[in-house]
């Protein structure tokens, strides 16, 4: 895919231009947002995305076997779902540390900056990587099918998660002097002489702690489907805009997505075992086929990973409101 020093400088130059917008405007009046401010938001990004996906069709067209317009809606897809079921972690998160609710605007939104620049780094490291060895793709499939086995166990064995007790976390709480109020951004204050630690800089702590263990997935599962770093790029960063509001919007209807963690590992083992195909193809490994490419083996189009993407979603959310609804019927009719 031929894209210019242009568009990357466009591209780059309107992301940062809107995260400070939003950073502008959150400072100036925390609040938390109503419903009308996260829907309009909300479409305003996921329109902007599906427009910039048909600019990705008319300008940048197919090449090579490879349809760039599919695989960025397959990418952004998917990089919306796994985001989606951050939000889980970062509802846990908010209630766990006890952040204000007109506070959690301004702490979504250093979580989304946190986020943008470690993808940053893991895409640049990871196309460096596919670049150089093509038997990256084996490790990245076998990673994914591991992440999908695990979320299913989890599911099954109805593990919760504690983002705000992981290591880093702790360690900071242990060797800082940590306050109890909550001063909006301010990371630091005194009190009486004494000078304290906002509890807001440990939340931000957990926020990018939990950020890098969400590009370890995310960033493999988007390889997985391109190679293109723009679009890999450009996936992401239309799929983390929306999250703030989408935080808010949805609220409680997150927790009645109930089989979306199921949803999520069926499409990061189908992208794993679509990896390990493409390493297959790729192949320079002397134990595997004399270090020739096996060729013999299926490759899954982008077409067909968008189809199975959308499908496994629809699935999930129908299949989850289905059991709310009748979870609620029964506690009603048990009364």
């Amino acid at each position: 895919m031929d894209v210019s020093a242009l568009e990357w400088t466009i591209t780059i130059a309107v992301t940062v231009g809107v995260l400070l917008f939003d950073v502008v405007v959150i400072a100036r009046n925390p609040h938390e947002p109503t419903m009308r401010e996260c829907a309009i938001a909300l479409s305003g990004y996921v329109g902007a995305a599906i427009l910039f996906g048909i600019w990705i069709f008319v300008f940048h067209g197919s090449a090579d076997g490879h349809n760039f317009g599919v695989e960025f809606f397959a990418g952004w897809r998917t990089e919306y779902s796994l985001s989606i079921d951050n939000l889980f972690v970062f509802i846990i998160l908010m209630n766990a540390l006890a952040v204000p609710r007109h506070l959690q605007q301004e702490a979504l939104m250093v979580g989304i900056i946190l986020a943008l620049v470690f993808r940053a780094i893991f895409i640049a490291a990871g196309y460096t990587l596919i670049e150089n060895f093509s038997w990256v793709f084996y490790l990245f499939g076998a990673f994914l099918v591991y992440t999908a086995f695990k979320l299913v166990q989890s599911y099954r064995e109805h593990e919760e998660e504690h983002p705000e007790e992981n290591a880093v976390v702790t360690f900071a709480r242990n060797r800082l002097n940590v306050g109890e109020d909550y001063q909006g951004l301010k990371l630091w204050y005194r009190l009486e002489g004494i000078r304290f630690v906002s509890p807001m800089l440990i939340v931000i702590i957990a926020l990018g702690t939990t950020d890098i263990l969400f590009a370890l997935d995310s960033i493999p599962a988007i390889f997985g489907i391109t190679e293109e770093p723009y679009l890999v790029f450009t996936a992401n960063v239309f799929a983390l805009m929306g999250l703030r509001q989408l935080y808010f919007l949805l609220g409680g209807l997150l927790e009645r997505l109930v089989y979306l963690s199921l949803g999520l590992s069926f499409i990061l083992a189908f992208i794993g075992v679509k990896l390990v195909l493409h390493a297959l193809h790729e192949n320079e490994l002397p134990f595997i086929n004399g270090g020739e490419h096996v060729t013999a083996v299926p490759e899954i189009s982008s077409l067909l990973s968008l189809g199975v993407i959308i499908v496994t979603l629809a699935v999930t959310t129908v299949a989850s409101l289905a059991k709310d609804k009748r979870d609620s019927e029964n506690r009603s009719a048990s009364v």
